[in-house]
């Protein structure tokens, strides 16, 4: 268990860079590890917890500690996708109430448009297990998050307007953030008549692809106590994860039905208590099927809660990714969770723009899912509160 309010997020940082021609990745690490610690009021010698994944150069945290200049006594590298950092809390958290360090620092940095990638292309064979059985058949991540996409259509009747609402809600929060790639605001028409990437999933239906990063300060009570910083506690976390059971696919739900159940359980309270919600966004079906999995509505009813704007700040009944999330904003090195958390801590802290600042916003959550939804992935949440 966690033990709700044995650790603190005391310290954040977003690099603003959207392409780092002129940095190197583990320098990027280095920049927003910098700030975060910066933010709490902390240094590099105060760290002897630090966490990262497979984002990271070389041998993960043995690298990129020496290269931060850190001395940590605890360290880890779980790596389950974009929603590893949204574990890292959890774990984090965990590691702090064993004792095991008292100021963990969590990272994580990207390079793909600097480098010419792009989270569409082919898997390749030799990098998964599952690769020769699969690869030959031609998956790529957005046909396979097409797929999730037309199922839910066929099972439950969403459209192609009612995902596109996820994406106009986006957009309406980029149009206040001076980083986002994506600052113009758009209508269902506008995503409905961009090209068709992967049917029925339109180009607007698609994140963005972003160099950058971020970091986050996780610190025991004693510590959070001692800081000029607002007490954003770590009240409920959990983990769960999906794959092919012997063949056995259903692609209508993901592993967030498992993660934020128990999250919510072990802060003890409901979907319905909460004032602001990250969620991961990779595509805007992504965003539908973990509200759904998380009970923020019920299963097959996502389109209509997502519709009309019910996701705009201010507007409507969830306001979500009010930093205008992966669909506009941010996607550091094709990874989301990272982001969801930082926007998750400025709202509690009253820290967000103030045109889409949630009032009187007490309770938020942090949901991702890493990996690809339509075939194995990791989903992990985590439960805030201001203290």
């Amino acid at each position: 268990m966690t033990k709700p309010g044995s650790a603190y997020i005391a310290g954040i940082f977003e690099h603003p860079t959207r392409k780092a021609d002129d940095k190197s990745l583990a320098q990027l690490h280095a920049e927003v590890a910098r700030g975060a610690l910066q933010d709490a009021g902390l240094t590099k010698d105060d760290v002897d917890g630090y966490f990262c994944a497979g984002d990271a150069p070389g041998l993960g945290p043995l690298s990129m500690a020496e290269y931060i200049g850190l001395k940590p006594r605890h360290v880890e590298s779980t790596d389950v996708g974009g929603s590893s950092y949204i574990l890292h809390v959890g774990h984090a958290a965990r590691a702090i109430a064993a004792g095991k360090c008292s100021v963990a620092l969590i990272t994580l940095a990207g390079r793909p448009r600097a480098e010419g990638g792009s989270p569409s292309l082919g898997l390749r064979t030799e990098l998964f297990p599952e690769g020769a059985f699969e690869v030959p058949y031609g998956p790529a991540i957005v046909n396979v998050y097409g797929m999730c996409a037309m199922r839910h259509m066929h099972e439950y009747g969403t459209t192609s307007e009612q995902l596109a609402w996820i994406k106009v809600a986006a957009s309406h929060h980029a149009q206040h953030n001076p980083h986002a790639m994506l600052r113009d605001v758009v209508t269902v028409d506008d995503v409905l008549n961009s090209p068709m990437v992967a049917d029925p999933l339109h180009r607007l239906d698609c994140c963005v692809v972003s160099d950058g990063g971020g970091a986050i300060v996780v610190v025991s009570p004693e510590i959070a106590r001692t800081l000029k910083r607002p007490r954003i506690k770590v009240i409920g976390a959990a983990e769960a994860l999906k794959y092919h059971l012997g063949g056995k696919v259903d692609l209508t739900f993901s592993a967030g039905v498992e993660s934020g159940k128990r999250a919510f359980d072990e802060a003890g309270i409901t979907p319905a208590d909460i004032k602001y919600a990250s969620i991961y966004d990779s595509f805007t079906i992504t965003v539908l099927m973990q509200l759904e999995d998380l009970g923020f509505c019920a299963k097959g009813k996502g389109g209509q809660f997502v519709a009309d704007g019910n996701l705009i700040s201010g507007v409507g009944k969830l306001p979500f990714n009010t930093d205008g999330g992966g669909l506009c904003n941010n996607h550091p090195g094709n990874r989301g969770g990272m982001t969801k958390v930082l926007e998750a801590v400025r709202q509690l802290r009253g820290e967000a723009h103030p045109a889409v600042q949630v009032k009187n916003c007490d309770l938020a959550l942090a949901h991702g899912t890493g990996g690809s939804l339509g075939t194995r992935h990791g989903s992990a949440t985590v439960i805030l509160e201001r203290e």
